[in-house]
C-alpha cells in the first residue's frame, strides 16, 4: 500500500480552491462587503464537492 499523505490532484485542488475561498472570505470580512464573504463560503464548500469529484474519477488516492 502506497501511502500519498495528501499529495494527489484531487487533494490539491481541493485545498488550493479553499485556500481561495478563504482568503475570499477574509477580504469579504475585512471590507464589509458580505456578499463577498458569502462568495468565500461557498468557494470552500465547493473545494469539498470538487475534491470529492475528483477522487472518484481516480485523481485521488488509491483505497484497497
Amino acid at each position: 500500500m502506497s501511502a500519498h499523505h495528501g499529495q494527489t490532484p484531487a487533494a490539491w485542488t481541493g485545498v488550493i480552491i479553499a485556500l481561495v475561498g478563504f482568503l475570499v472570505g477574509g477580504v469579504g470580512l475585512v471590507v464589509d462587503v458580505m456578499p463577498i464573504f458569502y462568495v468565500g463560503c461557498v468557494l470552500v464548500l465547493l473545494s469539498a464537492v470538487v475534491g470529492g469529484v475528483m477522487s472518484r474519477m481516480g485523481m485521488g488516492a488509491e483505497t484497497r
